[in-house]
């Protein structure tokens, strides 16, 4: 189903994503449906928790899915998990966005909350980052004035927020952080205690090692510059302070302090090099980050993993529930 109705012969497509989206000369937008495979998500995962959808933002109609433990007791740490899809694609309710919710909220035992935001090239950036504070927002008036429901009560702790992003959701993160800056103080109740940035997607003008690289499975050089070319405002380039957060017109983040940082990425990632070049960065401004590699993987091996019981995934759950109890206190 189209958004738009449109003959295909009056204006040439500008843009195409994987005849998905289509960008036509004229501006208009075309949006497909996508066929998804099954998520082999576990049952008793399915019976350990409860989600439900809200409104965030009335203004543009954005909701978020809210997960939590059915075992749920009190003082559960929040996680908001901003998904990807080079800021084009993604839906909180997409099969393999909503068996990471579950995932989250099992493994590490926390409420999560996974905003939709608004989506390029209809909404440039930075629309996206924009919904995302208005969802940590929303929160932070749940904290404020109560929920007067089960759902946001005296189960969660507004002291111990995480905020992670996979692809474009991480740079999303990256841009929160930045934001709000050490304590988030603009955002109490709510505090957030640090980020974790999953294969952030990063961009820039000169080209890195691993872009000039094999292409992967399902990513390749071509797709990341089209992601690029619709989602930065128009005229602009990939070292828009929104696509590289060290171009030559992105703020200076030595004097910027930041909560505590945990990169993961995958070594047979297109993007592998722009994400250690950016831990690299930040470490040696002194920012307290972690940068872990998984050697082979590719992009999404996380997130995208069809059995979400695997030893890798497993290893990846273990590593985020580390940074959260280090960055708790």
């Amino acid at each position: 189903m189209s958004s738009l109705n449109h003959d295909d012969n009056a204006h040439h497509v500008v843009e195409d994503c994987m005849g998905v989206l289509k960008l036509y000369s004229d501006g208009t937008v075309i949006r497909s449906n996508i066929q998804f495979k099954p998520i082999n998500q576990n049952n008793e995962d399915n019976n350990l928790v409860l989600f439900e959808d809200h409104l965030f933002n009335k203004k543009h109609n954005l909701h978020l899915r809210l997960y939590k433990p059915t075992t749920t007791s009190t003082n559960l740490p929040i996680i908001f998990f901003l998904y990807g899809g080079g800021f084009c694609f993604g839906s909180r309710a997409w099969p393999h966005t909503h068996a990471f919710g579950i995932r989250l909220a099992t493994s590490l035992h926390a409420y999560v909350a996974t905003p939709d935001y608004r989506l390029a090239p209809e909404h440039r950036l930075p629309a996206a980052v924009d919904d995302a504070v208005e969802a940590v927002r929303w929160m932070q008036r749940k904290g404020l004035h109560g929920s007067g429901d089960t759902w946001i009560g005296d189960c969660i702790d507004f002291d111990r927020v995480f905020i992670m992003g996979d692809s474009s959701g991480g740079n999303i993160a990256h841009q929160l952080a930045v934001r709000f800056g050490l304590g988030s103080r603009e955002m109490e109740p709510v505090q957030v205690r640090g980020y974790v940035l999953l294969a952030p997607f990063f961009g820039g003008e000169a080209r890195t090692k691993s872009e000039e690289g094999p292409p992967e499975q399902m990513l390749n050089l071509d797709m990341l510059d089209r992601f690029w070319r619709l989602s930065i405002p128009v005229g602009e380039n990939r070292d828009h302070p929104l696509a590289n957060p060290f171009g030559p017109r992105s703020p200076n983040l030595e004097d910027v302090e930041l909560d505590p940082i945990l990169v993961i990425v995958g070594g047979n990632e297109l993007l592998k090099d722009r994400a250690q070049d950016y831990a690299t960065r930040l470490k040696e401004l002194g920012k307290n980050i972690q940068y872990i590699e998984f050697e082979g993987k590719e992009h999404g091996f996380f997130t995208h993993n069809n059995d979400p019981h695997s030893e890798v995934e497993e290893e990846v759950m273990q590593l985020i529930r580390q940074f959260m109890l280090q960055n708790s206190n």
